[in-house]
């Protein structure tokens, strides 16, 4: 999916609005919306899966319930399964006027996961996905704001927020087709209307410059002229200390100085593309199926996947996410390809790799998860 053009029109307009510091609402196509988690779905993950808390919370009237009033314990294979949500409890407390939470959707619901991939590719920061199942007429929580940027996507019902920014405060009503872009800070609650209401939200947990200049001067403070101890006797005499203190902030300040811009971005770079979760849906398929390509099999990119292909001095580096592949560099070319391509096949890669080479790169590409073999 084009998971930017879904949640605001097109990837530019996505790219303006994110971050702008003001509620954004876009209204799509309500069967696009659906499709990501319906209410059929939410029911098979309350009442037919192994789901256990705290992949589950469920809210009333303002309050977390604790996991107790809907888990029961299980066993597997002889061994004790703790928090299993119990699922006839839940729907129990559902009657009763509580909101049902579902955490981490992006790590087990295959169209959240390929949504949540997409969007981290496109702005460089981690997501994730949870989901908020409310009965008719009930408010799962009081106003709140969030700490991180938020994409509210209706997929049943209708649900009315109450907005608190600097326009005032306003009520947004929203149905299956609208989605809506709340930043960081901002105030609101939300109300079920008339009948139940499903909505995903998608958090954006924002990699700030803090968060790389701390790791820049913490690989900094390994240098071992930083072990010394604080000058004896600083408490009555403090002027060593200033003077030392002066002199290792210039040391320091020399430090960052020296510090070459590039390399700590392709380090920012490498630390995102390498510690992303693995797509591995099809996996196993997949590995049934290699010895069934040929120099004319179609494979496709898997959807969601990272690819970034870069030649090092002695090899090639290619990032696929949630790791790193290091590759000979006469792979250059036919990597590039592979990566600007949705499908490919090993003959179109003829101009730089013999008949066998070429099938050997394809099949290990389907191994590491970038390729997929179709039916």
């Amino acid at each position: 999916m084009d998971a930017l053009a879904l949640l605001s029109g097109d990837t530019q307009s996505f790219l303006d609005k994110v971050w702008a510091s003001h509620v954004h609402v876009h209204h799509g196509e309500p069967d696009q919306f659906v499709g990501l988690l319906s209410v059929d779905d939410v029911d098979h993950l309350l009442t037919s899966t192994a789901l256990r808390a705290p992949a589950l919370r469920i809210a009333k009237d303002g309050d977390v319930l604790p996991s107790s009033r809907f888990t029961r314990p299980a066993t597997l294979a002889g061994q004790p399964l703790t928090e299993l949500v119990d699922g006839r409890k839940v729907l129990a407390l559902f009657d009763d006027g509580a909101s049902v939470v579902l955490q981490g959707l992006h790590r087990y619901w295959p169209p959240l996961t390929e949504l949540v991939h997409e969007l981290e590719l496109a702005l460089g920061h981690p997501c994730q996905a949870n989901a908020y199942l409310t009965p008719p007429g009930s408010q799962g929580f009081a106003v709140h704001s969030d700490s991180h940027d938020v994409f509210v996507i209706q997929t049943f019902g209708t649900k009315l927020w109450e907005l608190h920014d600097d326009a005032g405060t306003r009520e947004v009503t929203l149905e299956p087709g609208i989605s809506m872009y709340l930043p960081t800070g901002t105030p609101h609650a939300a109300r079920a209307q008339d009948t139940a209401s499903l909505h995903v939200t998608i958090g954006i947990n924002q990699v700030s410059w803090r968060s790389v200049l701390q790791r820049v001067t913490e690989d900094l403070l390994q240098d071992q002229r930083y072990d010394g101890r604080l000058p004896a006797g600083y408490l009555e005499h403090p002027e060593p200390l200033r003077d030392r203190l002066a002199e290792q902030l210039r040391t320091m300040a020399a430090q960052l100085t020296d510090q070459e811009p590039a390399a700590l971005a392709d380090q920012q770079v490498h630390r995102f593309l390498t510690g992303r979760n693995p797509l591995l849906r099809g996996g196993l398929v997949d590995r049934l199926r290699l010895d069934r390509i040929t120099d004319h099999t179609r494979l496709l990119r898997r959807p969601g996947s990272a690819c970034q292909v870069t030649p090092q001095p002695e090899r090639l580096r290619v990032l696929l996410g949630d790791r790193e592949l290091l590759m000979p560099l006469r792979l250059t070319e036919p990597m590039l390809l592979v990566c600007e391509r949705d499908n490919i096949c090993a003959a179109d890669l003829s101009t730089w790799l013999g008949p066998e080479s070429r099938l050997v790169l394809v099949r290990r590409l389907v191994r590491e998860g970038l390729l997929q073999v179709p039916d």
